[in-house]
């Protein structure tokens, strides 16, 4: 069995360029992401920096370091934090706490961590949202933390809209989500 690894052994491994994450310890490379997977990314942040202006929340693409733990951290593809919660980030290191929204641009590479261990420690950790978004599809998943466990509140494909509940009631567009 391989010793856990720790967000110290993270800092002290050569900055190469590759996306590692941490869950309880074991070591995770993500692929590169896709030109899709790219698009459906920027949008999402652009969506979400459109609202930063009118909220005083926070959009941050990956990557960029999410430490949950010192045994789990992650990078997902866009998070957003609430202005409440802008204030408490580093602005010259990684967030030390959870974000409000968490957003997840499926890859072939990644898939299996998004809906599964990735969603559970955000789930554990109070995310308010989280989305998930096929780019292969144009469908996307909205998640709500209701207690302690997510249930998915609304699927949209590239046709239709819906409003976010961490967002205020912002309109969400699955035609500018999906855009190319």
């Amino acid at each position: 069995m391989r010793p856990r690894l720790s967000y110290a052994d993270l800092e002290r491994m050569p900055r190469d360029g590759r996306r590692l994450e941490l869950y309880d310890g074991e070591l995770f490379e993500m692929p590169a992401p896709t030109y899709r997977h790219q698009r459906v990314a920027l949008n999402t942040a652009l969506i979400l920096h459109r609202h930063e202006r009118v909220s005083g929340g926070r959009a941050v693409p990956s990557p960029f370091d999410i430490v949950l733990t010192q045994y789990d951290v992650i990078q997902p593809d866009v998070v957003f934090f609430t202005a409440s919660h802008v204030r408490l980030l580093e602005r010259l290191g990684p967030s030390r706490i959870p974000p409000d929204l968490a957003v997840e641009v499926l890859s072939e590479g990644t898939s299996f961590n998004d809906r599964g261990r990735k969603m559970r420690l955000l789930e554990r950790h109070g995310v308010s949202e989280y989305w998930v978004a096929d780019p292969l599809e144009n469908r996307l998943e909205c998640y709500v933390l209701d207690g302690s466990d997510y249930v998915l509140d609304v699927v949209i494909t590239q046709s239709e809209t819906f409003k976010s509940r961490l967002l205020n009631g912002e309109t969400v567009r699955g035609a500018e989500l999906f855009a190319e």
